[in-house]
């Protein structure tokens, strides 16, 4: 299925994976925010990908940021691939703001056992399932490991924000669900419920996160609800969360869809992204989404088209690591250096590889360990991409005598010692298998071969 999960590349510093996005550093003051196809409910991911999910929130995210610039800021910048954001680092509120016109879902189950008070908030007495509110309630909860309900006071109290912040978030929320409302009314559309959340920017209070989209919000046909309020069907995530609690075994929830299932969800995102933005998703869906993600960045200068990792077994090493970066980055290549021992700290390989075996782009790795090379081994055994043993032999004796721990490797490890740098680096180049670089190993073999029979015929001129 061609979908985006987890982002992984070696040039890039992710800073957060949540449920469903992945946050990226690319400078103090800008972010990238890497919206996936993963889906959630209950507080857990799911083992599936819905195709098209994470294009879908980012799109509509994006129409809402520009829609409601004029109620109040937010943190976004551009998109830069379907998938992908460039937005403003904030200072994030850890509190959702949670605003909700209509008694349903969970509120709706407390309320008819007698529950009033949400998040310090006293809904009305005398209403029935999917009735609507007189004025849309605030219940803001916090954004922690497990989220939960908290009124005002105790925002204030237990340090989260300031009163004055929280007063502003709650009338901009309400503002913001005002708006929505009436924008997908005419849509024939009902914004039911949503969640807000704020950050701080030079200061100021700042819209970020997501907004109005089938994962942080509810929504409901306008022209079911008026037929019979009781039996209104969900027009968003609601509709996953349902089948999960229809196919609970032994009180747990499946943790995979049903084929069916993911493919009634992509059409129901895709066609709320249509009603919503009145576009269709502008993209080549049969496009390799890794490789797409990939030209994307490349294009935006943010990554380059390829890497080589250097993984050097003892900080001695460094002096011969160097020599083959600067090598290599002729060749205008990321090229990423790490430090780590088989033998002392082995224990951190599997999270180093699994950032180049999930790259999206192609990359090498050259393992430099000497005397007993353990390294090499350890990380050919565990990678999907190339490796190569290239051992920082003091001189010859030290070679013939240290030698056979690069050579001779476990069965299913497979690995490639070379001891020269110049070669070491333009095998490396090679296993990336780039046109571009082909071009120019063309060139530099033609202009080798002219140089030999320029030489020849120099010598042969003069004897």
């Amino acid at each position: 299925m061609n979908c985006l999960g987890n982002f992984y590349t070696p040039q890039m510093n992710v800073i957060h994976r949540g449920k469903v996005r992945d946050s990226v550093r690319i400078d103090d003051k800008t972010r990238m925010i890497v919206v996936s196809d993963r889906i959630s409910s209950f507080d857990n991911v799911l083992n599936n990908y819905v195709p098209q999910k994470g294009a879908v929130l980012t799109g509509i995210t994006n129409f809402w940021f520009e829609k409601t610039r004029s109620i109040v800021d937010n943190h976004y910048i551009r998109m830069i691939d379907p998938n992908i954001s460039l937005v403003k680092e904030a200072k994030p509120i850890k509190i959702e703001m949670i605003v909700r016109g209509y008694l349903t879902g969970s509120m709706w189950r407390g309320y008819k056992k007698g529950k009033r008070n949400f998040s310090g908030v006293i809904a009305p007495d005398g209403l029935n399932e999917n009735d609507r509110f007189p004025t849309p309630l605030v219940t803001p909860t916090t954004k922690e490991e497990i989220d939960r309900p908290i009124t005002p006071a105790n925002i204030v109290k237990e340090g989260w924000t300031t009163k004055a912040i929280y007063d502003k978030m709650e009338k901009l929320s309400r503002k913001l669900f005002a708006y929505g409302s009436e924008f997908l009314a005419e849509r024939g559309i009902i914004l039911v419920d949503t969640k807000y959340e704020f950050g701080i920017i030079d200061g100021e209070v700042v819209l970020i996160d997501e907004m109005h989209t089938p994962d942080s919000s509810r929504f409901w046909s306008l022209e079911n609800y008026q037929i019979d309020p009781t039996k209104v069907d969900s027009i968003d995530k609601e509709y996953v969360r349902q089948w999960l609690l229809a196919n609970k075994v032994d009180g747990k929830y499946p943790n995979v869809l049903a084929p069916e299932v993911i493919e009634e969800t992509n059409r129901r995102y895709i066609d709320i992204y249509e009603k919503i933005t009145g576009n269709k998703l502008n993209y080549n869906f049969n496009e390799d989404v890794y490789a797409r993600v990939k030209r994307n960045l490349i294009s935006e200068g943010l990554i380059k088209d390829s890497y080589v990792s250097i993984i050097m077994g003892s900080p001695r090493d460094l002096e011969h690591c160097t020599k083959l970066k600067k090598g290599l980055e002729k060749y205008d290549i990321f090229v990423d250096m790490r430090v780590t021992s088989a033998h002392k700290n082995g224990e951190r390989i599997p999270g180093i590889v699994e950032h180049y075996n999930n790259s999206i782009e192609p990359g090498v790795v050259i393992a430099v360990a000497g005397r007993s090379n353990g390294l090499g081994g350890a990380l050919a055994a565990n990678l999907s991409v190339p490796l190569i043993n290239c051992p920082p032999f003091k001189d010859k004796i030290d070679m013939m005598v240290n030698i056979n721990s690069s050579l001779i490797m476990p069965s299913n490890t497979p690995a490639s010692t070379i001891v020269d740098i110049s070669c070491a680096v333009g095998a490396a180049l090679r296993a990336l298998n780039l046109r571009r670089l082909k071009n120019i190993f063309i060139q530099e073999m033609v202009q080798t071969k002219a140089d030999l029979i320029a030489a020849d015929e120099e010598i042969r001129t003069k004897i």
